[in-house]
C-alpha cells in the first residue's frame, strides 16, 4: 500500500474509533498481517452462509439473508451498487 493509501486507512480507523468513543463504547481495529488474515477468514466464512440478498442501492444498504434466516445489514453505497444489476433498456 502506498503512504497515501495508508494515511487514508488510518484516517478511516481514527474516525470510526472516535465515533465509538463519543458514545462511550470501546472499539478496536486490526491492521497487521495475521490479525487481518484472521478477520478476512471469518468474514469469508460468514459470507458463505448467505443464501439471499436484498438490495436498496438508493439507501446504500445491502441486507444479507443467511441460511439460518438471520439478517445482516451492511450500510455501504459502494457494496449496494457493486451488487446491483444496472438498469437498462428492456430487450424483450
Amino acid at each position: 500500500m502506498s503512504s497515501d493509501e495508508l494515511s487514508k486507512v488510518q484516517a478511516a480507523i481514527d474516525h470510526v474509533l472516535e465515533l465509538a468513543a463519543e458514545l462511550e463504547v470501546s472499539g478496536t481495529a486490526v491492521t497487521e498481517g495475521s490479525a487481518v488474515a484472521h478477520v478476512r477468514a471469518v468474514l469469508h466464512a460468514w459470507v458463505d452462509t448467505v443464501t439471499a440478498v436484498a438490495l436498496t442501492p438508493a439507501f446504500g444498504r445491502s441486507t444479507l439473508i443467511h441460511e439460518n434466516g438471520q439478517q445482516s445489514s451492511v450500510q455501504s453505497s459502494v457494496l449496494a451498487y457493486a451488487l446491483s444489476t444496472p438498469v437498462g433498456p428492456r430487450t424483450d
